[in-house]
């Protein structure tokens, strides 16, 4: 392996872990497939193909999201994999895709668990900010961003210094409960996760736009980008209805009585 090989190898791989911190924190380079495909190709010597490849996963991430604690597929993590494995073996994008997916579903698995990992990480730290060991709980909070980076690092550095051949063998290796297990978590999260931004946001004023968002979903099936169409269209009636009304009761608060032209708004 050349000295050039060994440090795309490097970058690559940090290049996974930090995807996952940024995504998290300042989020200065962005997780998106077309973003991560560009730099990937960029370290790797190819960008076209990895304009390509990232392209291609970005079409796949459209309408998936991670809300509410769900676990969605890691495509930017499917693409780096994928144009590590497309640049370096010159296997072409098919490949990408066989390679990168199967490690974007992985990460599935490994969110869970980092996530899950993470919740006994933030009792302890509660405990220790009771305790006013407040040292050793900055110490670790650094654990939470370390953990995270290590889900998408560790099964690019497998893929990058291993070969994809290991992603095979890691899905007919683990047993099925472990992975049935993982599964279940994973599908309570977006239950649990729902469930709390439910109890923060105003419900009961918002309920009708709940109710046509549902039926919009359940019983017409309409796409999601339609959904959310109809809810930015509610969005921006609520805000600018909301906004004249903000501006009329500035104005009597300030005149001490309405206009005749603010009077006749207010009848209408």
């Amino acid at each position: 392996m050349s000295g050039i090989q060994l440090l795309q190898d490097i970058v690559i791989i940090l290049l996974a872990g930090y995807m996952t911190i940024d995504q998290n924190g300042l989020v200065i380079m962005s997780w998106f497939p077309v973003i991560v495909g560009m730099i990937s190709g960029l370290i790797m010597g190819d960008m076209h193909t990895g304009l390509i490849i990232g392209g291609t996963f970005q079409l796949m991430m459209l309408g998936v999201a991670a809300l509410g604690g769900a676990s969605a597929p890691n495509y930017g993590l499917a693409t780096i994999v994928g144009v590590f494995v497309a640049v370096r073996t010159g296997a072409g994008i098919k490949a990408a895709i066989a390679v990168g997916l199967p490690v974007g579903l992985i990460a599935i698995q490994l969110e869970v668990l980092a996530r899950i990992i993470s919740n006994f990480l933030a009792h302890k730290m509660q405990t220790d900010n009771e305790a006013h060991q407040w040292h050793k709980m900055r110490r670790e909070a650094w654990l939470g961003p370390i953990l995270f980076s290590l889900q998408t690092a560790l099964p690019t550095a497998l893929v990058v210094l291993v070969g994809p051949q290991v992603v095979k063998f890691i899905l007919a290796a683990v047993p099925k409960w472990v992975t049935n297990g993982l599964t279940i978590a994973g599908g309570m999260l977006p239950v649990v996760g729902i469930g709390m931004l439910m109890h923060y946001m105003p419900v009961k004023k918002f309920l009708p736009y709940i109710i046509v968002g549902f039926v919009l979903a359940a019983y017409l099936k309409i796409p999601v980008l339609g959904i959310a169409l109809v809810g930015f269209a509610g969005a921006y009636w609520y805000f600018t209805s909301e906004s004249r009304k903000a501006d009329k009761a500035a104005a009597v608060t300030t005149t001490g009585a309405p206009t005749e032209e603010e009077d006749d708004d207010y009848d209408e």
